[in-house]
């Protein structure tokens, strides 16, 4: 698996050592990858969707008919297939073995497939390996970006929700039934509960009752503050 460098956000190469990081941690729905895409237009930065790698495995591994929950299997097949993230300010793109799967990426059938995919230390470990390569300035959102895999982020926030709204957000994107999406929202949270956990030092934001312009308005507000913080203390 290769992660192409985000560098700037035509995705060029930054200049070595020269990153920042800015993480949006929250659970399914919760607005995380619409604020970190917008966030990252806004600063200039890059966007990395940590999910998508997650969502890549669980694709390869239904297209070969290996069983989700065989992380062993599951590795062996990962090890073998040719996956590319290609992360930029504009949003990502995922292909295997040379083909562009990203439009396979969010359906029904991934997504009742990857929080046990997610759960496998070994997959997670192949993921946050790659992430930690990517070199320049993002903003990426995940379950555990600012606690797991980049604890030194320059800026870290925390998205939730109630889970009806998010449910309506996630009916919304997809055209499905709200009931059946709540009730499989609340399965994945149940699953993700270990690994999806704010950190410590991030901002948490209750993005129920606000637009996404008022949620980004005020993680770009906060972050540029961190981002001053840090510039002065280097």
């Amino acid at each position: 698996m290769n992660a192409a460098d985000p560098g700037a956000p035509d995705g060029g190469a930054a200049a070595p050592g020269a990153r920042t990081v800015i993480t949006l941690d929250g659970p399914a729905a919760s607005g995380k990858s619409s604020v970190a895409q917008a966030l990252a237009r806004q600063l200039g930065f890059a966007y990395v969707s940590s999910g998508l790698l997650y969502r890549a495995a669980t694709l390869v591994a239904m297209s070969a008919g290996v069983d989700e929950a065989d992380e062993r299997a599951l590795l062996g097949l990962l090890a073998r297939r040719d996956v590319v993230l290609r992360p930029d300010a504009l949003g990502n793109r995922v292909s295997v073995g040379g083909k562009d799967v990203t439009a396979e990426l969010h359906t029904d059938a991934v997504d009742t497939r990857v929080s046990t995919v997610a759960k496998h230390e070994g997959v997670r470990d192949w993921v946050n390996a790659r992430l930690r390569e990517l070199g320049g300035s993002f903003v990426i959102d995940g379950r555990d970006m600012g606690t797991v895999v980049f604890p030194d982020a320059a800026a870290k926030f925390y998205l939730t929700a109630d889970p009806r709204i998010r449910a309506g957000r996630r009916a919304s994107e997809r055209g499905s039934d709200v009931d059946a999406i709540a009730a499989e929202l609340a399965r994945r949270d149940a699953r993700d509960a270990l690994q999806s956990a704010p950190a410590h030092d991030a901002t948490l934001i209750d993005t129920g009752g606000m637009t996404l312009a008022e949620v980004v308005e005020r993680v770009r507000h906060d972050a540029l503050l961190a981002l001053a913080d840090a510039a002065v203390a280097g």
